[in-house]
């Protein structure tokens, strides 16, 4: 991916991001707290699933341009998605940051941080928001 294209990814998603706010009827959604105890990053996620689909993530909280931005993008792409094909795509994720085989296409605006592994730091951070939503998912059985 092209470097101005990776920064005005991250950079969109960081000043605009996807639903960033705590959501009208709590009790509808299942609450995580996801943070990184060496920065500011300190998110709450809200996770909303019906019928074994994500219907809605909301997320809320102090974070770096990376986890916030990584939070956004991640919402966009798992909204819909079963929990089946959600796992799917956090384990691409997380293979590709972790410099391993994974699905380049699967993953789409999320390969903004294929490179990430050359700042080991920020790789938590990218991975943060990830990390909170699969304590959800992996209550659920596939």
């Amino acid at each position: 991916m092209d470097e101005n294209l990776r920064r005005e990814i991250i950079m969109d998603h960081y000043t605009n991001p996807i639903n960033k706010k705590v959501p009208e009827n709590t009790l509808d959604y299942q609450k995580v707290n996801t943070n990184n105890s060496s920065c500011i990053d300190n998110l709450d996620i809200y996770l909303k699933i019906e019928d074994n689909i994500i219907k809605d993530i909301y997320f809320d909280g102090e974070a770096c341009a990376i986890s916030t931005s990584s939070c956004s993008i991640m919402i966009h792409n798992l909204i819909g998605k079963t929990i089946k094909e959600a796992k799917e795509f956090i384990k691409n994720f997380k293979n590709m940051i972790d410099e391993e085989s994974y699905n380049e296409e699967l993953l789409g605006e999320a390969n903004a941080y294929n490179n990430i592994y050359k700042q080991n730091n920020r790789k938590h951070c990218a991975y943060l928001p990830y990390e909170g939503i699969l304590k959800i998912l992996d209550q659920y059985d596939e």
